[in-house]
This record gives structure tokens, C-alpha cells and sequence, in this order.
């Protein structure tokens, strides 16, 4: 049974704004044992137009927030968080007990750091990353892309802009990409799916 399988899994998240919030509450959702959660940001009002907060959190800090919300869903989850700026030996020292670590990051520097220290740091680990998740519509060029264990979900080209700022929708559909990818990780192909799809 898969539920067995994943209460006894840990996975990291690096981030916990549109795409890092969204994630998490899918993982805590289908029944991850622990997640580990990274983030020094609190929550503004412009927030809230993609991440997973409410009205009444604005002004606290991103991680505490998220995880008092992870355990209104999911109160068997375990949730461990660090109000932290990553630098790459704080994410070798904080996700080492992961299997899989999601990276959610607004900035491209800070995505490009964290693939870098994972892939080179934890060379057996598997990474999802996501790229390209701006504006709205084109749901057709929203795909995951792998990489031997790097996973790079979104369309790869829109990245936040003032003319493109990321909205609930592309930001929620990258993040369960995120999390459907982590699940396929860490379960293996969904029953009844064709074998060498492109995932």
C-alpha cells in the first residue's frame, strides 16, 4: 500500500512561497511521513494571491505558518522547519536525511546553488526543481524534464517578470508537478500508466 510506503519518507523543501507551500501541502496531503522546510521570508499580502497562507498569517514567518497549516490537514505528518537562509552547507547539513529534495526558490542565483550543492553534495539524491511557471495559460508547455536525478518541472522559459508575475494557477499546477514527481520517486510508475512515458 502506498500510504505505508510514504510514512516513512522525508522530504525537503527549500522554499516555502508559491511553489514550496503548494508542494507540501500536497505531500502532507497524500500522507508523507516528514517533511523538512527551509525559509527565512514571512508572509506580505502580495503573497497570497499563489501561496498557501492566509489573510490572518500576514506578518508571520513563512515556515511556522506553513507548518501550523500542514497539521490542520495532517496531524500524523512531522514537520521540521528552520527559519534559515540556505547557503550550500546549511543544505548539506539540513537535508541529509531526505531522500528527495524539492527546490522552490524564486531566484535563478539561488535555484542555480542549490542544484549545484545537491547534485555535487548528495550525488545519490534526487532533486526536483522548477523553472518557468510565469503568467498564465499555455497549459501544453507545463512538462517535467529529467536529468539522471535532477527533475526540472514547468515550461523551462517564463520566469516572473513584471509582465508575467506568477499567479495561483501556473504556480499551483508547477507545484503538484513537483509533488506528483516526488510520489513517482519515491513509489515508482502509478498502476494502470504506460511504462516509458515521458513523466
Amino acid at each position: 500500500m502506498y500510504l505505508d510506503v510514504l510514512l516513512n519518507k522525508t522530504v525537503g523543501i527549500a522554499g516555502c512561497g508559491g511553489l514550496g507551500s503548494n508542494c507540501a501541502v500536497a505531500l502532507a496531503r497524500v500522507g508523507i511521513g516528514r517533511l523538512i522546510l527551509a525559509d527565512f521570508d514571512i508572509i506580505v499580502e502580495s503573497n497570497l494571491n499563489r501561496q498557501y497562507f492566509f489573510r490572518d498569517q500576514v506578518g508571520q514567518k513563512k515556515v511556522m505558518a506553513l507548518r501550523d497549516n500542514l497539521l490542520r490537514i495532517n496531524p500524523s505528518v512531522i514537520v521540521e522547519i528552520h527559519d534559515i537562509k540556505l547557503t550550500p552547507d546549511d543544505i548539506l547539513r539540513i537535508f541529509s536525511p531526505c531522500e528527495v529534495i524539492v527546490e522552490a526558490f524564486d531566484q535563478a542565483d539561488a535555484k542555480e546553488m542549490i542544484i549545484e550543492t545537491v547534485l555535487t553534495g548528495f550525488p545519490d539524491k534526487f532533486l526536483v526543481s522548477g523553472v518557468g511557471l510565469a503568467g498564465w495559460g499555455n497549459n501544453n508547455s507545463i512538462q517535467t524534464k529529467q536529468f539522471g536525478k535532477l527533475y526540472i518541472c514547468g515550461d523551462g522559459m517564463n520566469e516572473v517578470s513584471e509582465t508575467a508575475p506568477p499567479l495561483a494557477p501556473r504556480v499551483g499546477i508547477v507545484s503538484n508537478m513537483q509533488a506528483n514527481v516526488v510520489m513517482e520517486i519515491l513509489l515508482g510508475s502509478c498502476p494502470g500508466t504506460q511504462d516509458g512515458q515521458k513523466i
